[in-house]
């Protein structure tokens, strides 16, 4: 008898929901029997069972009341598709129903997947979940009882016709109203931190253990940043403690939060508002409209912890004065935007120490806000946006404005549904124009919408939020323009329309975030986008992608694998249409011509509240914010570049001092950062004349867990110039001298930091690189050579990261380069077309775990380096592997991904050797799919 089997769990690589649709989209019939059914997982599945439909493909489901887990709202959906027949087995306290069953008929076969999956989207997507799939002949006996079992329970479950679900309904709706939750009995003291806020404190502990006193913390809209700081308050134990906020609803909540975990430190915690006066306590929560009358009332070291929430308010005069006249032994800030106001940058604010940043993707994996179901959906024909620059919203919206596209908007809504009871939306439109003309077409349709933009008071708005947040208020849809882009929380928002083009990744991922906020009456957030034939609806995808650092190849690979590397029960989902338009804006695009770049810069500026963002600190502040180092690789200096699309003259003159510009272009060409010990070393150096190994130590200790001294002398030693080859040191300018085991600054750039305009600049390029270097590599050690798997790398670093001690620049050629044990391989998989190569190399991976490697043409097995090759591991010879798809895309060199050290197994033949290697580290599905899939 004929078997195909295998098990199906959820991971990185696959999950059931895949295999379910596949097999959906395949099959002539199907069969589920589920014990529970809930929208969650259903909304997974409305497009395969509306595609079945149309090809008149005829379905069976059999769910259950068991544990009364079952959606009635789930089985009403089911019910709107006639090719599906829905029955429901009734259980009662004998008789449990807990089968997880989904059968697919072919031609002449079935596929039965057996396991423990129900329908709901963590047990399709996320969970710990085993499923065997078995396809056997129709007349395998396996498959003959699985069918009679499966009519046996057809035959005794029950129709699940209108008034069936109506009773259900009725039934859940009474349980909820008489069964007050289960109180638990809970001991505060267990309340533990998540990961994020044990990253938080851990940081916090070791800026403080170097005398830091200032830091700030960046993390989403709900992601738990009060509960961080009061885990922190807990460890330090001040004796005083100030929170400031600008919103009396914020403070009460923190004030609660405070109170929770702390609640036997014999502590008085009190109010300090318009309303409540309790100064005389150890704990004050005080807004900045009150405090800022009365401050001077308090002594200047009355405090000794004091927390900034909505850290980015705190630029603002009555903030700067009210921070400038205390002085506590530590300052916490917390912000979900770190946006730079007219008055100053956050930043600058709290010593330019970053303890925690956590965006959108890191948000999803530690689970701090709610999976969304993204569906995009090509809008109507008759909407025409092709030839309309993204930036006439005039001509935008009048094109928007078509009643058929109300309709179809509408049709796709109640096709896809939402998660909870009441529809609570949010409809981001491309002008106030287009937001009005919304509200009032939905209206006329009988949905209870309201529109709401900039001029509306901010009593109104808060009255509007709070209608659409009451279950029992009949309003369900706030179209806005963008006035919700930020910094407004409307926890129970359970669906977000995208109704305009998007022309910026940043405001699309702020648009998302408001539905994000974790409640307890959702589960999911229901996100639709119209996407329409714009130039640049490709920036959609970049949003999506959740990384900063992209090339068109990882593009094209997220989208026609589903963004596949999203993590959690979060759902993307592109019609066949929208994935092809993006897939070809991506071909014509060319991500590194000096036409997308100014395109980006300027859109990036607008965001900016129109500033010329002069700082490369200023593309900190957003989530989904372009990369700068593009702008700083076309002209050599973020300011060149600047200067030169600006045509600003003021740059310009500044730029004619050529130490000045020297010192930028040399500073800029070590960004991104691959280690960070020269930056702080340069930090350190900006405000003091020397530093000798032992001091570097300390301040690099700040940032990370540990380090070598011999990394640090190298790094000196670089920063000397003394890896330069000889036209490297005639064109570029020497910062430091290294004598007798200290480093100082060479006259020259004691001159450019003496002008303070200029001092201002050199001192952005070095905070910038050790933020992101903080944000990429955290705060590990990665010993010597300093290689973070899967990073970015280029020939030359590997010198640079395992301190080479002869010229840097020699580190070029061919594929395998070697610092004494040290092996670097660095492998195309694609050649050049053009190359004619003596040989065809066959480089290339034959699983995630296995990869096969070919020696340069002249390398023999009994040759010193064929031995250290093929006997790596005997030998103690490391192997580094470093991986690109291309050599160069949209003319631009591409980098290499450092995939890890791999150990030879096999090899044959000589000139070239070809070895099979075995990685230590397994390659991640969604890397492994990039490097294999062709698109």
């Amino acid at each position: 008898m004929d078997f195909e089997k295998k098990l199906i769990v959820n991971s990185d690589k696959e999950n059931l929901l895949g295999e379910l649709v596949r097999s959906m989209n395949e099959c002539i019939s199907f069969y589920f029997s589920v014990a529970f059914v809930n929208f969650s997982g259903l909304q997974l599945l409305l497009d395969p069972l509306k595609e079945a439909q149309e090809k008149g493909v005829k379905g069976k489901i059999i769910t259950s009341t068991y544990l009364n887990f079952t959606d009635a709202k789930a089985l009403e959906k089911i019910k709107e598709f006639d090719n599906v027949e829905l029955k429901v087995f009734v259980t009662d306290k004998e008789v449990g129903f807990h089968t997880k069953a989904y059968i697919f008929e072919y031609q002449d076969s079935y596929k039965v997947i057996i396991g423990s999956s129900n329908i709901t989207q963590s047990a399709l997507k996320s969970n710990i979940e085993w499923n065997v799939e078995v396809i056997a002949k129709e007349d395998a006996d396996f498959i003959k009882k699985v069918l009679k079992e499966y009519n046996s329970l057809w035959e005794f479950s029950a129709e699940a016709n209108e008034d069936f679900i109506q009773d259900y309904e009725a039934f859940l709706k009474s349980i909820k109203k008489t069964s007050s939750q289960q109180v638990i009995y809970e001991n505060k003291g267990y309340i533990v931190p998540n990961r994020m806020q044990k990253r938080a404190i851990e940081n916090l502990e070791r800026l403080r253990h170097f005398d830091e006193k200032k830091a700030l913390v960046i993390a989403a809209t709900g992601t738990g940043k009060t509960y961080m700081s009061a885990f922190d308050v807990k460890r330090y134990k001040p004796s005083k403690l100030l929170f400031i906020v600008h919103r009396e609803e914020i403070l009460k909540k923190a004030k609660e939060t405070f109170e929770i975990l702390l609640p036997n430190e014999g502590l008085t915690f009190g109010l300090l508002t318009g309303n409540y006066k309790q100064k005389n306590v150890d704990y004050v929560f005080a807004t900045i409209q009150t405090l800022s009358k009365c401050y001077q009332e308090f002594d200047r070291n009355e405090f000794e912890y004091l927390i900034i929430d909505e850290a980015h308010h705190a630029t603002s005069p009555s903030y700067r004065e009210v921070l400038n006249y205390f002085d506590p032994k530590f300052t916490l800030g917390m912000t979900a935007t770190p946006e730079r106001s007219d008055s100053g940058n956050v930043f600058d604010l709290f010593d330019n120490n970053v303890a925690l940043e956590v965006r959108l993707h890191e948000a999803l994996e530690d689970e701090l806000v709610i999976p969304f179901h993204y569906f995009g959906i090509t809008d109507i024909e008759s909407v025409d946006l092709s030839d309309v620059h993204i930036d006439d919203i005039a001509e935008i919206t009048k094109r928007l404005k078509v009643n058929e596209r109300v309709d179809f908007i509408i049709e796709k809504m109640d096709f896809y549904g939402h998660d909870g009871d009441k529809r609570k939306c949010l409809g981001f439109c491309a002008s106030v124009e287009h937001a009005q003309y919304m509200a009032a077409e939905f209206n006329k349709r009988g949905y209870n919408c309201v529109c709401l933009f900039g001029d509306h008071s901010p009593h109104q708005r808060e009255m509007y939020i709070n209608r659409l947040e009451d279950d029992t208020d009949e309003l369900e849809f706030i179209f806005t323009v963008d006035i919700f882009n930020e910094g407004v929380d409307i926890p129970s928002v359970n669906s977000v329309l995208m109704l305009r083009p998007t022309n910026s990744p940043i405001v699309f991922i702020q648009q998302l975030g408001r539905g994000l906020r974790k409640h307890a009456n959702k589960s999911f957030l229901t996100v639709l986008d119209f996407i329409g034939n714009h130039n640049k609806t490709f920036l959609i995808a970049l949003a999506l992608n959740g990384s900063r650092y992209y090339d068109k190849e990882s593009l094209k690979i997220a989208i026609v694998t589903g963004f596949a590397n999203i993590p959690g029960c979060t759902h993307i989902q592109m019609d066949k249409i929208s994935q092809e338009r993006i897939l070809e804006q991506i071909d014509k695009e060319n991500f590194n011509s000096m036409k997308y770049l100014k395109e980006e810069y300027f859109e990036f500026k607008k965001l900016n509240q129109g500033h010329i963002p002069y700082l490369l600190v200023d593309y900190l502040k957003y989530d989904g914010a372009p990369n700068p180092i593009k702008f700083i690789n076309r002209e050599k200096s973020y300011l060149q570049f600047v200067a030169k699309v600006e045509k600003d003259e003021k740059l310009k003159r500044l730029l004619l001092d050529d130490n000045f510009e020297a010192t930028l272009k040399e500073l800029s060409s070590h960004l991104p950062l691959k280690r960070v010990y020269e930056f702080v070393i340069i930090n350190y150096l900006l405000d003091h004349e020397e530093i000798n190994v032992q001091k570097a130590k300390n301040e690099i200790l700040k940032l990370i867990k540990n380090v070598d001294e011999d990394s640090i002398l190298h790094a000196f030693e670089c920063l000397d110039q003394k890896y330069y080859d000889s036209g490297q040191k005639k064109s570029k300018p020497r910062l430091f001298v290294l004598e007798e085991g200290k480093l100082t600054k060479t006259e020259l750039f004691k001159r450019v930091l003496e002008n303070l305009e200029y001092k201002k600049f050199v001192e952005d390029i070095v905070t910038y690189g050790i933020f992101r270097y903080e944000k990429e590599y955290k705060e590990e050690y990665y010993g010597v050579p300093h290689f973070k798997l899967y990073e970015q790398y280029q020939m030359m670093d590997a010198a640079f990261l395992s301190n080479y001690r002869k010229t840097h620049s020699s580190f070029r050629g061919s594929g395998l380069l070697a610092n004494g044990k040290e092996y670097f391989l660095f492998i195309d998989l694609h050649k050049e077309e053009d190359i004619k190569e003596s040989i065809n190399y066959q480089d290339k991976f034959l699983s995630e775990k296995y990869f096969q490697w070919q020696s340069v043409n002249s390398t023999t097995q009994q040759s010193e380096r064929g031995q250290n090759i093929i006997h790596n591991k005997q030998r103690g010879v490391n192997l580094h592997l470093f991986v690109r798809k291309f050599g160069k895309l949209d003319g631009k060199t591409e980098p290499f991904i450092y995939i890890g050290k791999g150990n030879s197994v096999a090899f044959e033949g000589e000139k070239p050797i070809t070895v099979k290697i075995e990685l230590e580290n397994e390659v991640p599905a969604s890397l492994y799919n990039e490097f294999t899939i062709k698109v």
